[in-house]
């Protein structure tokens, strides 16, 4: 990950309800969500939530498939890992080895089902 696209995943997430959006995603794991459930769940307008959903997947954070007139949203859980990744890369003033057994664990209890 590059600063370019952790800058515009932050900027996806600035806003109350697509964090929350994105944290339900993460909680539904490799079955997603349709786009309806989410904009009950959250209580917000369908339309004003397809706008979120949106943002969030071109800033390549989810993605979503099509199930006949369903369309269901998933986490994409490599780039969430690449995005803790990159936050934690340099840190502890520039000694990435101190946080690398907080990344290794990110990077290996993640996947695609869920993070544990």
């Amino acid at each position: 990950m590059d600063i370019i696209k952790a800058t515009n995943a932050f900027s996806a997430l600035s806003l109350e309800t697509r964090l929350q959006a994105m944290r339900l995603l993460i909680k539904a794991g490799k079955d997603g969500m349709p786009a309806g459930a989410i904009s009950d769940a959250l209580g917000v307008k369908q339309n004003t939530m397809s706008s979120h959903l949106s943002v969030l997947q071109n800033a390549g954070l989810i993605y979503s498939e099509r199930d006949g007139r369903v369309i269901r949203y998933f986490m994409d859980m490599n780039e969430f890992k690449s995005l803790l990744t990159y936050l934690l890369e340099d840190c502890c003033g520039g000694e990435g080895a101190v946080c690398r057994p907080l990344i290794n664990m990110v990077v290996n209890t993640c996947n695609e089902e869920n993070c544990v």
